[in-house]
């Protein structure tokens, strides 16, 4: 099925990990501020509808989604972060650049990830207009926000029962 025939939004909630005591923090370029604003909603909403309290979850504003990679490790360098989202948007335009912005903070968010042991969340839009930006901000596809919030929480589950041998 492709995403044009579904809610891309719509995840497993089975044995979700207590997250009361974690601590988020969600990355937001402020580049495309229209969808990125709906995926921070989005990502906040999902994560206190989980159990996340709202003083344990922080913001941060990167100017765009290339600095995404850098904001996310100033925050996952921080022992008290558990997991960090990380949310852009970034559309096709007339030449290249966002292809190598789009590979660059795929790789750079996985390298964090990997350095610091911690769950870092891509949640960045790569579509070809803002039509379909916003249709995965809240629109007919979901809310791309939703779902890093929900991967972020089932990453912090699936690390405690590693960390625990349960797996």
């Amino acid at each position: 099925m492709s995403s044009a025939d579904k809610n891309l939004s719509v995840f497993t909630t089975n044995g979700l990990l207590d997250i009361s005591a974690k601590k988020f923090a969600i990355i937001v370029a402020e580049w495309n501020s229209e969808v990125t604003e709906k995926l921070f909603e989005g990502a906040y909403q999902t994560l206190t509808q989980y159990g996340a309290s709202s003083e344990n979850i922080e913001r941060g504003n990167v100017p765009g989604s290339f600095e995404l990679t850098l904001g996310a490790q100033w925050f996952a360098e921080r022992a008290d972060i558990d997991a960090v989202i990380a949310l852009g948007v970034v559309i096709q335009g007339e030449t290249k650049h966002n292809d190598y912005i789009n590979h660059a903070v795929a790789q750079g968010i996985t390298n964090v990830s990997l350095k610091t042991g911690k769950p870092v969340i891509f949640g960045v839009l790569t579509p070809n207009n803002m039509e379909q930006a916003l249709d995965r901000a809240g629109g007919i596809h979901g809310n791309k926000g939703d779902e890093a919030a929900m991967t972020a929480i089932k990453m912090l589950g699936l690390q405690e029962m590693v960390l625990k041998g349960q797996v």
